[in-house]
């Protein structure tokens, strides 16, 4: 198989954006804190819904977990823990046109080919 071709392929389907946070070890005013910063900028992924998102409804609240894949490219250092800020969209003549907001997942263990990187992300919040 030509590696080479088959990314160039895969790549052609990233039409969303991430944000990659993560938390380090930041000084401030000559104190070393640690604080969310972030690693990577409007990076080109997509986003794979992996198992229907579940529904918890009781008396008070709504709570909904999601269970999707982010393919992304293999060289970015992604870090099972760090906060991924998922943007769907399209690319336009015009310029990047945000579908939906953008959503946070907590990104797990990434299972990385010579091509691309699969990474299971988990969305974990309320209706």
């Amino acid at each position: 198989m030509n590696v080479r071709r088959y990314r160039l392929n895969l790549e052609r389907t990233y039409t969303d954006r991430v944000i990659v946070k993560r938390m380090d070890k930041v000084k401030v005013n000559g104190e070393t804190k640690q604080q969310l910063i972030t690693v990577y900028d409007q990076q080109p992924c997509r986003l794979s819904q992996k198992v229907l998102g579940a529904n918890g409804q009781t008396e008070t609240v709504n709570k909904i977990t999601y269970d999707t894949k982010l393919f992304i490219a293999p060289e970015l250092e992604i870090k099972q823990g760090d906060t991924l800020k998922v943007t769907r969209g399209r690319n336009t003549t015009t310029g990047w046109e945000a579908i939906a907001p953008g959503r946070e997942y907590k990104a797990g263990e990434p299972f990385i080919y010579e091509s691309h990187q699969e990474i299971s992300i988990q969305r974990d919040g309320n209706a």
